[in-house]
């Protein structure tokens, strides 16, 4: 008697079965177990920072979308996917005859159904998670009080409304188009679609019934995505001019109202046809429907573009264009531009430059790339100390108004020697760096070099300024996580042959006392040194999101950032400032910043402005300042402006985020300035949109353009704005703007400059200043020829070029004064071996005069004749100080002739030992160049 064997197909499919199952739950437990870990870190991190609700109303909002999203996709695909298999329960799955495999399908197509129609819920709950903000937005908007020309909808109706709507109709109808294709799927397996019997009889019956009932939802789908598609005209980049234009609102507006009929008949006549023999009918309303939407959607709207504008464009598109002005400039702030006229009289003399002492003391003549470098070489002190990069603001110095240049000494582990680099060093020791580099916009040491405000470690200040807290624990530079509280200190900085060292006091970081945190952690970061180290304490803390663009992120994702934060000294700490923008792709008629002209070069300044710019932005506000403490993190968003309805409504979704400006210190407030990529945006629309006759604007008749000047690698670069301290025509005093000249298209001479005011209660406020059109007035470009063409200057840029050195022109900054025009750039002279810039030569420009002197008061006076008040020196510096004396002048006692000849052999050596980069021999000799300087200094006070 045979023995029978086992069914191994059957006993095959249920081992498979579980080890599937089980693999399938351990990833699901993986993946679940890592996801709660990373939320309640996270939920510690908040609770940390102070914004608990913050974070508690962004989950709960996300997982509510996420699971309405997940349902939504589970119930529909599942019901379909189980209502084919209904109807067709009694017809075999197809298989391939003989086959050991035909057993399995059943299960394979029944679990592989379901693991499909899970991976697509979870998909659209992904995508559901990320919807909380349009959803919050939807239900708690914010009227502009402006309404469109062509539907006359509120502009808020468009912000907040719309993209709710067309995000539901888009996922109904990807909903739909999956839940026909599965259906298809399992009717094709089960062989209900039948081809061999011709088109009619294709399908029949309960399957039809469903098929036509899927179609006809998707009919009405489409039909809504047409109506919605109207609106979308206003957003058109077919015509002349972006938004709506003649074709869009009398050919494609008629065209969708026309195709969202058509397709509600079609839906309708899906239905009908469940009452008529075969599937004749669906399809000749499908072909109906591609036939129309042919001839209506794109025969006709080409026909009136063609005929009808083309011949008479102007004629046409004129309201139009004038929609395209009027709400370009409202959506950029630029409706509420002050025009000025600007007469150049260039009249300037001596008692004018003494009335306007104020702005010369504050001409910047250091760049940012060649002041870093100079930072670099001159404060780093140490390898793993790095400044990176240069900030602009002003303080009250010793009663005056003055405008500096700081950058923040910052801790760059990666510099530190790589024997030292190891897990204690890295998390526990090296944590934070140090004080600030602090220098004038304007004055040298004798040497060329930036003479410090603020310098050294610990920091020495020579100006009225206290820094109670020096240490900089959350910059620009802190990219990793550390640990503080623990039972080694830290260290804080060198200090001769030893290291001072402390311990963090501050109420920055997230506590890890317990066990469990440090579990937590350890899981969270992958690392199990939390809990092998015997360094932690009961006190430990974990500083993670150090870095201060991506602190602010992290509480408000929802702004777009500003790229260059600002450190500021305010009541002895160190203080991050970021502008934060509210933005917009949804303004109806706003050109989009990437459409404008010259927006390859002009984005490419910044990959912030590229990240504004690729989302199709068409709006933008500076709404917020978000300020971060160096030492401890802790932020506050500050409210800016009031009158934004994005920002209100944000304030509506988060009551307790946003801090009311009123209560930001007065010092505080006295270092928020205009932010610099919401003035190149605007600047760069400016160009086109200063415009308002529209016939002008259709031809381009008075297109401007920003400037190009010669940038620190001696090539063509475009202009960028700068920051100065100066006053305005018709103003009572000096104040700190933001500026930036404009020339016309492909040409050089200036037409215009515009300034944005900082201070005070002018504060935002957007002057703009036009040059007479039949006066000739020098733009950048054409004084940097005129400086190219001037023989003694080329003469001597050529000749420094050509001794082991290389010079760098700066910045050309174009200053007015009163009614006249000062141009100013700074010569560096750097040695190729080595990279410490030095300012040896300020060129001045006025009128038709161009002069280069080895200080900027020596070439004012080469200009206007008589050394004015304005040159004279407010404390030491190579700025302000007169030529080296001849030695054998007779006024120079013999006694003192050999200490001058020291001092400048202790200066030669110096400058020698500066180019070989032998720091220690530098530094001796500027020591014995200082005394030398003091015992002179000490002989002439006493002369008679």
């Amino acid at each position: 008697m045979t023995t029978p064997l086992p069914n191994l197909s059957k006993t095959s499919s249920r081992s498979y079965a579980w080890i599937w199952w089980l693999i399938g739950i351990l990833l699901l437990a993986i993946v679940s177990a890592t996801t709660l870990i990373h939320l309640l870190t996270e939920y510690w991190w908040f609770s940390a920072t102070g914004f608990t609700d913050v974070f508690q109303l962004r989950l709960g909002w996300s997982l509510l979308c996420a699971a309405i999203a997940f349902a939504a996709y589970g119930v529909v695909l599942g019901a379909n996917f189980w209502l084919a298999l209904w109807l067709t329960r009694d017809r075999p799955f197809y298989a391939p005859e003989n086959s050991d495999w035909a057993p399995l399908i059943p299960s394979l197509i029944t679990y592989g159904g379901i693991s499909f129609i899970v991976i697509l819920s979870l998909g659209a709950a992904q995508r559901g998670a990320q919807a909380w903000e349009a959803l919050l937005k939807f239900l708690r908007p914010t009227a502009f009080n402006v309404v469109d020309p062509i539907y006359q909808q509120d502009v808020g109706f468009y912000i907040f409304r719309m993209p709710v709507y067309q995000g539901l109709q888009q996922q109904a109808l990807e909903l739909l188009f999956w839940a026909l294709a599965i259906t298809l799927t399992v009717y094709a397996l089960r062989g209900e679609i039948r081809i061999e019997r011709g088109w009619k009889y294709l399908l029949t019956g309960p399957v039809k019934t469903h098929l036509c009932a899927i179609l006809s939802a998707i009919a009405i789908t489409l039909a809504l995505g047409y109506w919605l598609a109207r609106y979308d005209l206003l957003y058109s980049a077919t015509g002349v001019v972006f938004g709506a234009g003649y074709t869009d609102v009398n050919a494609r507006l008629s065209a969708y109202t026309v195709m969202g009929f058509v397709t509600l008949v079609m839906a309708g006549l899906f239905i009908i046809s469940l009452w008529r023999s075969g599937f004749s009918l669906p399809l000749t309303s499908v072909g109906i429907y591609l036939a129309v939407l042919l001839v209506v959607g794109g025969v006709y709207p080409t026909l009136q573009q063609t005929l009808t504008v083309e011949p008479n464009e102007l004629d046409k598109e004129k309201p139009f264009i004038a929609h395209n002005l009027d709400f370009t400039r409202q959506a950029y702030g630029l409706s509420n531009v002050q025009r000025e006229d600007f007469v150049v009289e260039d009249d300037l003399a001596a008692p004018a430059l003494e009335q306007n002492t104020a702005t010369l003391d504050n001409i910047r003549l250091w760049g940012y790339q060649t002041l870093l470098s100079t930072y670099q070489e001159l404060q780093s002190l140490r390898l793993y100390y790095r400044f990176h990069d240069v900030d602009i603001d002003r303080y009250t110095l010793n009663g005056d108004y003055r405008q500096v240049m700081l950058s923040a000494r910052e801790l760059d582990y990666e510099a530190v020697p790589e024997k030292a680099q190891n897990w204690v060093n890295k998390r526990l020791k090296y944590t934070h760096g140090y004080g600030v580099a602090m220098s004038p916009v304007n004055q040298v040491t004798i040497e060329g070099l930036p003479d410090f405000f603020i310098k050294n470690i610990p920091p020495e200040a020579s100006v009225d300024l206290t820094i109670d807290q020096p240490r900089i624990y959350y910059g620009e530079e802190t990219d990793h996580y550390v640990y503080t509280g623990t039972s080694t200190e830290e260290f804080d900085y060198p200090l001769g042959n030893d290291n001072a060292t402390n311990l963090y006091s501050g109420a920055g970081g997230v506590g890890i006392g317990s066990m469990f945190r440090r579990l937590t952690y350890a899981f969270e970061i992958g690392s199990l040194k939390p809990l092998i180290s015997n360094y932690f304490t009961a006190n430990s803390k974990i500083h993670y999101h150090r870095d201060i663009t991506e602190r602010a992120r992290q509480i408000v994702p929802f702004l777009q950032l500003d790229s260059d934060p600002y450190l500021a000294l305010i009541d002895g700490r160190f203080q991050w400032i970021l502008d934060g923008y509210t933005t917009s792709d949804r303004y109806p008629y706003s050109e989009p910043i990437a459409r404008s002209s010259s927006a390859s070069e002009f984005l490419g300044s910044s990959s912030q402005l590229q990240d504004i710019a690729s989302t199709g932005t068409n709006y933008i506000r500076d709404a917020a300042k978000i300020v971060i403490d160096a030492y401890d993190g802790t932020l506050t968003v500050y409210a800016i402006d009031e009158t934004d309805p994005v920002l209100a409504t944000y304030q509506k979704i988060f009551p307790t985020l946003f801090t009311p400006l009123s209560e930001a210190s007065e010092d505080l407030r006295a270092h928020f300035r205009y932010p610099l990529n919401l003035f190149q945006i605007q600047s760069q629309m400016y160009r086109a949109y200063h415009m308002e006759d529209t016939e002008v604007f259709y031809n381009q008749e008075d297109l401007w353009q920003l400037p190009q000047q010669i940038g620190g690698n001696n090539n063509a670069e475009q202009m960028q704005p700068y920051y100065v301290i100066m006053r305005l025509p018709n103003a009572e005093g000096e104040e700190f703007l933001q500026i930036l000249p404009f020339t016309p298209s492909r040409k050089d001479n200036m037409v215009a400059w515009m300034a944005a005011r900082c201070d005070g209660d002018n504060y935002g406020q957007l002057v703009l200043y036009k040059f007479p059109k039949q006066v000739l007035v020098y733009g950048p470009q054409q004084i940097e020829a005129r400086i190219d063409q001037n023989p003694d200057i080329s003469e001597q840029l050529t000749l420094w070029n050509q001794q082991g050195s290389s010079v760098i022109r700066g910045n050309l900054l174009v200053i007015p004064v009163d009614q006249s025009l000062l141009y100013f750039e700074p010569v560096y002279l750097q040695a190729d071996a080595g990279a410490l810039p030095e300012l040896k030569r300020v060129i001045v420009a006025f009128k038709n005069t161009i002069v280069m002197r080895q200080t900027l008061p020596e070439a004012l006076d080469a200009i206007f004749g008589t050394q004015s008040a304005a040159a004279q020196p407010t404390e030491p510096s190579a700025a302000t100080t007169p030529p080296s004396p001849n030695l054998t002048d007779a006024a120079i006692p013999a006694s003192q002739r050999e200490q001058v000849e020291a001092a400048i052999a202790a200066y030669e050596q110096g400058q020698s030992a500066l180019q070989a980069g032998d720091w220690a021999a530098y530094g001796q000799s500027q020591e014995r160049l200082g005394r030398l300087l003091q015992e002179l200094n000490s002989e002439v006070s006493v002369e008679p």
